[in-house]
């Protein structure tokens, strides 16, 4: 089996698993908020591809929500203003609005499922 590689990189952060309480509600609410690309199975799993080709993996029914503070996975995007309006209608829940970090732009949410997660953006907003 041949690996893309984009992914093989000595270090790199390349897959994640995130649990779902609803795999399709999940892969929906990152599809919508993040442009993410999504391969539906018929057999009610689904995987994603971050858009870059750099980053990959899948949602996974019955695992356990990331709740609390441990390893926070940030997700750049180009308008966080608008990633964060996206994010409640989709369902997610903003935990921390956007504050500054030097000439950046931050803000935490939960997705669907619960699982912290964060975003963020370079520059103005």
């Amino acid at each position: 089996m041949s690996v893309d590689s984009r992914l093989a990189h000595h270090g790199h952060v390349s897959y994640l698993e995130i649990p779902a309480a609803d795999v399709e509600q999940s892969a929906a609410f990152y599809e919508a908020v993040f442009s993410w690309r999504v391969d539906r199975r018929g057999d009610g799993r689904a995987s994603f591809d971050d858009g870059t080709g750099t980053v990959i993996g899948r949602w996974v029914g019955g695992a356990t929500p990331s709740r609390e503070a441990g390893i926070v996975p940030y997700i750049y995007v180009d308008r966080l203003d608008d990633v964060i309006q996206r994010i409640a209608i989709y369902g997610g829940n903003l935990v921390k609005p956007p504050y500054a970090e030097g000439d950046l732009w931050v803000a935490t949410f939960r997705d669907p499922a619960g699982n912290l997660l964060g975003a963020w953006q370079a520059g103005p907003r």
